[in-house]
């Protein structure tokens, strides 16, 4: 126990460490457990596995409410035994995903700031019954010190029953203070956000918990099961450079300041690749205010060009996670993780006058996005935050390719198979081909500009086609479509394997 005295600061509290099997018995079957955790990133691991484990030979189902996508010792565990009836609110696991495209598992995909709100206002099917949460320290008064993401933490432990807290000693002790904890109410009583500025602290630097609420302690020195960040391609470079000289002209033009407005970016190899661009350009003194913390953040504080990033999570590489160990003090002063009600709060979105920067499976000529599905019907990961920053942002860009798939698919479609994001919350998309800005612009004037400056050559003229076909057709309709073919390029893939005519 003397070794974990630094850690467990409640005499109490350390009479109440268990196994992590003697914690997955107070699970039970159809209990709503929250947990710890966004992207793979401070979820728990040592209870999640005994769970499976108890599932394995018991034959029963929970639903898992977590931030965001966890690691595979959570979503993958469980959904390989079969453990879970609902997913929410994000995933990024492929056993998961199997389960929900095959009807295995049902799955509600929530904007990622709502989903504490409506934990709170009961909106989600019942009450969080266990909240299992992992630490890298307990205080004396029970708070609960999170590690390397808070995701709904808070907002979990706040509503559960049952706490179960995973104190992960292979996460650094260093790692507190570095976290800002808020947890808001509900209408008509809720504080005001008094966040103006990205470097701000409006909360604690734990999640609030009661002694009481604690009902076991599982040690565990299970890592983070952080991914590898794909290289830097040919398509994320010139995107990157694309985005350069767009906001260049942007300040050239007064609408930004010079070291520009607080920078969101989206999870993934191309939002990285971006923003691991921003090192190499002449723009300095840069803010973030975002979801994830990920290797291009940590590049441009190497760099000195960062000043602060606030996020929800870190997300590094494995060797990005070594990296940010490894410095910790020096990266510790210019980050802070909040709650994700917080970090991808629209209020604050809007004050601070984010530039979203999110990624798309595809997008339309008209300028509406996909985030989700896959030929409209099987989802992929989820909507997470981009919406959230999408229609908030002081200004709206998103990035795709304009092919996949060695060119079978073209990115750019008549009419997207599923929509996430309206044409109304979208200012600007970017593929490797160029920049469509679409601010200001009619239906058509859009569909012309989308074609022209970021379909790929292979497809363009077809796109033009059909938009100068609609139009005829229609009469020159506000928005014209041609609807017996809106969904032919997608039905085309299906059928022949291609987009191609």
């Amino acid at each position: 126990m003397n070794n974990l005295s630094a850690r467990i600061r409640n005499t109490t509290l350390q009479e109440k460490i268990i196994s992590a099997e003697e914690a997955a018995s107070l699970i039970k079957a159809g209990m709503n457990i929250g947990t710890s955790g966004f992207t793979p990133s401070g979820y728990p691991k040592a209870v999640p596995l005994a769970l499976a484990e108890r599932i394995r030979q018991e034959k029963f189902t929970v639903n898992l409410w977590t931030g965001a996508s966890v690691g595979k010792e959570l979503d993958a565990a469980l959904a390989e035994v079969g453990g879970i009836a609902k997913r929410l609110p994000y995933q990024t696991n492929a056993v998961t995903r199997q389960a929900i495209n095959s009807g295995r598992m049902q799955y509600t995909d929530l904007h990622l700031s709502h989903v504490a709100p409506m934990a709170r206002a009961g909106f989600l099917g019942g009450k969080v019954d266990v909240a299992i949460v992992e630490a890298c320290a307990i205080t004396e008064a029970g708070h609960i010190v999170p590690t390397t993401s808070v995701g709904n933490a808070a907002a979990f432990v706040q509503l559960a029953d049952t706490v179960i807290v995973e104190l992960n000693v292979a996460q650094p002790l260093a790692l507190e203070g570095m976290h800002d904890i808020v947890t808001p109410g509900l209408p008509p009583v809720q504080a005001v956000l008094p966040l103006v500025n990205v470097a701000d602290r409006i909360g604690v630097p734990y999640i609030p918990c009661s002694i009481e609420k604690i009902a076991g302690i599982v040690v565990s020195d299970i890592p983070d099961d952080v991914r590898p960040l794909a290289a830097v391609d040919a398509d994320a470079k010139a995107m990157t450079g694309h985005l350069i000289k767009f906001l260049q002209a942007e300040i050239k033009a007064g609408r930004m300041p010079a070291n520009l407005l607080p920078l969101q970016s989206g999870v993934g190899s191309v939002a990285n690749a971006v923003i691991t661009g921003l090192v190499d350009s002449d723009f300095s003194n840069l803010t973030v205010y975002t979801e994830v913390i990920q290797d291009g953040m940590l590049d441009l504080i190497d760099a000195g060009k960062l000043t602060f990033a606030s996020g929800t999570a870190l997300t590094p590489s494995p060797q990005g996670l070594q990296r940010f160990y490894a410095n910790l003090d020096r990266y510790k002063d210019k980050l802070v993780l909040r709650p994700q009600e917080i970090s991808n709060h629209p209020e604050i979105a809007r004050r601070l006058g984010i530039i979203a920067m999110n990624t798309a499976i595809e997008f339309d000529i008209y300028g509406h996005v996909n985030s989700t599905h896959v030929m409209g019907s099987k989802i992929m990961n989820g909507i997470g935050g981009s919406g959230d920053f999408a229609r908030n942002g002081y200004l709206t860009c998103f990035f795709s390719s304009s092919v996949a798939k060695e060119g079978a698919i073209s990115c750019i479609v008549p009419m997207c198979s599923h929509i996430d994001h309206t044409e109304h919350d979208v200012d600007v998309f970017i593929t490797e081909q160029g920049v469509a800005d679409i601010r200001g612009l009619s239906p058509k004037e859009r569909a012309r500009k989308i074609i022209g400056n970021c379909a790929h050559p292979r497809y363009r003229p077809r796109l033009l086609d059909y938009l100068e076909r609609a139009e005829k057709a229609t009469g020159g309709a506000h928005t014209p479509h041609l609807l017996a073919e809106a969904l032919s390029w997608h039905c085309r893939f299906l059928e022949t394997g291609t987009m191609q005519f």
